[in-house]
């Protein structure tokens, strides 16, 4: 039924016009018309046999005279319509005694015959009542704010003090609140599949329970962040005909001891009376962190016991028949092992990053709601954008489209999704930063260095352009199209850094110098080389042992000193190795270095077909080599099209200039 809800604020309401209404009725029966005088005159007016009754106020030193109704137009000078029936006076006297004494004096001779009374009423009720209920008033008051600040809403209401234990799990019945299918999910044919078994479960079970086959009871989606695991569970949601609870991790986590175990029972026990039903616990590693082996060491105990608890609802001894239970976490290394088991979340999903088929059915969602032009290709943007997520290229479609707007575009085009991808990679172009000669022609060389290096190396990922514009914190940068691989060769990771210490070995050669330049260069060398030695077995010394550091070595690590000298002196060797092969190329082509570098100093960005007027073709052929050609044949016409808009923007601006007599003026300050 569609009833109101009970509020609190009905009773405040009812409890003060009740005040009010008892006010005025008991106003009521006083006098219509009252006017004051003096004592004097109070004394004659009783002597004259005016009065029918007197009525003493103790507390205000005042007394009321009621008029006899034949006597109201000598004292009032109006009649009964006008001052009606009770008409009074009030009188300030001074003493009780000279007042009972005249009052005597008047009864005996018989000219006041009426009641004499006393009374301790005040003349302000409603003030009095008032101030004596505001303290109350104000204490309920701050009592009611600090329980909705502590609770989270009303005292009484969801997420109040006294409801701090219950479940903040949002159902969503039959997905009506939730337009997202199966449809909106573009790629992850594989994680689809199993989420889809999951709701066709619970809408036709009897297929599989007649082949006895049981309903699984959880399963846990495992991938980087923006792959879409909180989409799929919208999609489940959307598609599934059952109640669906979602909730964060984080909101089983609160400052009151036994306050998470709490929601657990109490949101496995809505779920059981909605079964059959889903419940999406999100980010799942708040709450089901690995337990700590030792206690002592800084053990939450708070998180553990919630833990415990969504374990036992999970599989312990009572039963969930029809309650399935989907979590998504980035972190799945760092979660409890007992959460893991078998019978808890029978499923691993993995949702990994798209590859190139899927981020084309990515791109083709994402594109739905642009304006784009005939240039845009679909299957060279999921080219362009190897490792991308899929946020990340909800996130192109975005800049582009912001790009185009800022260019005052009708329609999004190719070249604008290329920028947008720079931008999102490198940062946005900083042409304003002000450098000197030395440092610009410092940075061409190490860029035309890196450029150099994996156009002669053959496992090296194919160029497709240098810049020598600082974007971000990079004063420099070179792109690459990586091939996506499954498997890493030794042979490829060497030429990968060979092709890092490019521009450093560069800088050495023919500046004579090393700079800061090449930080991050160093950086990821250092990183790849450890991971070669360290993990992957591929040392002369070391082959074939992985010294993988995962949570069974929490406090040391799973080798000895001398092993760990062992590992120093194997990534030193192999990066001076490449580092010595890098300056070898290096000499070898120095006259193609040195014009590919003075050729970034006058262009500022260079495109592999210009890199290939200067070297040749690339001794080895590559997958992505006619990728690479259309890619800077498209990139050269967009910005040969940009140019000539510029110059023709230039050539009418002139042109208009020149009409007035300040035209010749503006275009030489220009």
């Amino acid at each position: 039924m569609n009833m109101p809800k009970f509020n609190m604020n009905w009773l405040y309401i009812i409890a003060i016009c009740t005040l009010i209404f008892l006010y005025f009725s008991q106003g009521g029966t006083e006098s219509s018309v009252k006017t004051t005088t003096s004592y004097e005159n109070f004394k004659k007016m009783v002597l004259k046999g005016y009065a029918s009754d007197i009525v003493v106020n103790n507390n205000e030193k005042t007394l009321l005279m009621y008029v006899k109704t034949e006597h109201i137009r000598d004292v009032f000078k109006q009649g009964v319509r006008q001052t009606g029936k009770n008409p009074c006076v009030e009188v300030e006297f001074g003493s009780v005694d000279k007042l009972e004494t005249f009052i005597d004096q008047a009864r005996s001779q018989k000219k006041f015959l009426g009641d004499f009374s006393y009374e301790n009423k005040d003349s302000g009720d409603l003030m009095n009542i008032i101030i004596n209920v505001l303290p109350f008033i104000f204490l309920v008051g701050i009592w009611i704010f600090f329980m909705r600040r502590m609770g989270g809403g009303g005292a009484g209401g969801p997420g109040g003090v006294f409801n701090v234990g219950k479940s903040r799990a949002k159902m969503y019945d039959k997905g009506d609140e939730i337009k997202v299918t199966f449809k909106d999910v573009a790629g992850q044919a594989g994680a689809k599949q199993e989420v889809q078994e999951i709701v066709d479960f619970l809408k036709n079970p009897k297929k599989y329970t007649d082949l006895g086959g049981k309903i699984p009871k959880g399963a846990l989606l495992v991938g980087p962040p923006g792959t879409g695991k909180t989409l799929l569970a919208k999609a489940v949601a959307g598609e599934a005909g059952v109640p669906f609870f979602s909730m964060s991790g984080s909101d089983f986590v609160e400052m009151f001891v036994g306050v998470g175990a709490s929601r657990v029972r109490d949101l496995f026990r809505q779920a059981k009376e909605k079964a059959p039903c889903i419940i999406f616990i999100d980010e799942i590693d708040a709450v089901g962190r690995a337990r700590s082996k030792n206690p002592a060491m800084g053990g939450n105990d708070e998180r553990e016991n919630t833990l415990n608890a969504l374990l036992t609802e999970m599989d312990g001894f009572g039963t969930n028949s029809g309650v399935i239970i989907l979590a998504a976490t980035n972190r799945a290394d760092m979660l409890d092992s007992a959460l893991l088991r078998a019978g808890r979340f029978d499923r691993q999903i993995n949702v990994d990053l798209p590859d190139l088929n899927e981020r084309k059915e990515v791109f083709k969602v994402h594109l739905k709601p642009l304006k784009i032009d005939n240039t845009v290709d679909v299957d060279f943007l999921a080219r362009q954008t190897p490792g991308f997520s899929g946020a990340d290229i909800a996130n192109v479609c975005n800049e582009a489209a912001l790009i185009a707007a800022r260019h005052n575009s009708k329609a999004v085009g190719k070249q604008d999704f290329l920028d947008a991808v720079d931008r999102i990679i490198g940062g946005l172009e900083k042409k304003t930063k002000i450098m000197t000669d030395e440092e610009k022609r410092s940075i061409a060389i190490h860029e035309a260095g890196h450029a150099t290096i994996s156009w002669f190396t053959e496992h090296a990922n194919p160029l497709v352009k240098v810049s020598i514009v600082p974007r971000g914190r990079a004063l420099g940068a070179a792109w690459y199209l990586p091939e996506e691989r499954q498997i890493t060769t030794k042979e490829a990771m060497l030429d990968e850094i060979c092709s890092l210490l490019g521009g450093r070995a560069a800088e050495q050669l023919f500046t004579g110098h090393i700079s800061t330049g090449a930080m991050n260069d160093l950086e990821r060398v250092t990183k790849s080389a450890y991971g070669m030695i360290a993990y992957a077995g591929m040392s002369e010394k070391l082959p074939n042992v992985c010294f993988y550091n995962n949570t069974e070595y929490q406090f040391q690590r799973p080798y000895s000193e001398t092993t760990a000298k062992v590992i120093d002196d194997e990534v030193l060797k192999l990066t001076n190795s490449q580092y010595e092969r890098a300056k070898q190329i290096l000499t070898e082509h120095a006259d193609g270095h040195a014009k590919l570098a003075q050729l970034l100093i006058e262009r500022e960005v260079v495109f592999a077909e210009d890199v290939e007027r200067i070297f040749g073709k690339r001794p080895w052929a590559s997958r992505s080599e006619e990728l690479l050609e259309a890619q800077q044949r498209a990139e050269a016409e967009a910005m040969a099209e940009r140019r000539a808009k510029e110059l023709d923007e230039q050539a009418r601006k002139k042109a208009e200039g020149g009409t007035d007599n300040g035209g010749e003026n503006k275009e030489n300050k220009a």
